[in-house]
């Protein structure tokens, strides 16, 4: 982040300049993975930031290409912001094997798309989107570098005082979801063991900014005077802009056999102090239920700090300005973590 931190985010105008402010390791990784970069389902949660912070970071490096963004874009207004931000879009449904086959050649592929809630309610969708269509992508790209979103759910809950898991652990997934995150990874790898093509796993755990995330979800129930079941005790979380520019640097470090990259901040925090420090700031009062578990879903991010740099933003930072964001009644997107999930059941 070329600019101090703010005491305050603003608006989202400002907050999507935040979000997608590359880091020089950043800069450099486009330097050493050139050309043509497509992101698919790249309209979630995450995927337009990290367009726009790709696009800025391959200007900054001073290479020329091409950035596309793939997505349904059910909401039209993103394909006029992200065109706004010299970023190509093209609009279509993953699933659709012809679709696939008709998007441009590509030297980079980031594989954003994914399924996690509802998968009780239909589960042939998550295994379609996590298991199959990394299959389908594979084929048409069997040439390119991936990069490919996985999940710190592909690792089981782990004792408090273990610091997380480690990208080297064995997978050992809890629940239909979870398993379907190891089916994405092991498609992905099949096809890098086969192709040689180089490949890169970002296991996430958990993107955070003000609109969504674990510490949005708390802050939330604070603010409502909500008890907060603190059963699932602990977490960690990282700073999306921080997350965006980890990816980038770990595209260029695809390789074969898969190169695997745990991204997450540093603290393993509390969910009561957290919840705490938030009706502090709130000035109120919170109550909870239940009693943290020993174990939690942990990430250890000290692998991906040591190659590509601490996250800029710091636990204690996010709370502040989520506090002052809910405060001022700013825009949130309603689609919670569901964090506290223990049985794996989504």
């Amino acid at each position: 982040m070329t600019q101090p931190l703010p005491n305050t985010i603003q608006n989202e105008a400002q907050l999507e300049e935040l979000l997608s402010e590359p880091t020089e390791g950043a800069i450099q990784a486009l330097r050493d993975a050139p050309g043509d970069i497509i992101l698919l389902g790249a309209g979630g949660k995450m995927g337009p930031s990290l367009a726009r912070m790709v696009r800025k970071a391959a200007d900054a490096a001073g290479t020329t290409r091409r950035v596309i963004a793939v997505s349904r874009f059910s909401d039209s207004s993103l394909i006029q912001k992200l065109n706004a931000a010299n970023v190509e879009t093209i609009a279509g449904d993953l699933l659709d094997e012809e679709f696939i086959k008709s998007l441009p050649d590509v030297p980079n592929v980031i594989f954003m798309t994914g399924a996690k809630f509802g998968t009780s309610g239909d589960a042939t969708l998550t295994w379609a989107m996590n298991v199959w269509l990394p299959s389908v992508v594979c084929r048409r790209y069997r040439n390119s570098r991936i990069t490919a979103f996985s999940t710190g759910n592909v690792y089981p809950l782990v004792p408090i005082d273990s610091g997380g898991s480690v990208e080297s652990d064995p997978l050992e997934p809890l629940g239909e979801y979870a398993n379907t995150a190891v089916g994405r990874e092991r498609m992905f790898s099949y096809f890098c063991q086969r192709h040689g093509n180089p490949t890169s796993f970002v296991r996430l755990n958990y993107s955070v900014e003000m609109r969504y995330g674990v510490l949005v979800d708390l802050a939330k129930q604070v603010l409502a005077g909500q008890p907060i079941d603190i059963s699932m005790g602990y977490a960690n979380i990282i700073w999306q802009a921080d997350a965006n520019a980890m990816t980038i640097q770990a595209m260029a470090d695809a390789s074969s056999p898969a190169h695997v990259v745990n991204v997450s901040g540093p603290e393993i925090f509390s969910t009561k102090s957290v919840c705490e420090r938030f009706a502090e700031l709130f000035g109120t009062n919170v109550e909870f239920i239940g009693e943290p578990a020993p174990t939690a879903l942990l990430n250890n991010g000290t692998k991906g700090h040591e190659k590509y740099g601490s996250p800029r933003v710091s636990l204690e930072q996010l709370q502040n300005w989520i506090a002052d964001w809910l405060q001022r009644d700013q825009v949130t997107w309603g689609k919670p973590t569901h964090f506290e999930v223990r049985d794996g059941k989504f």
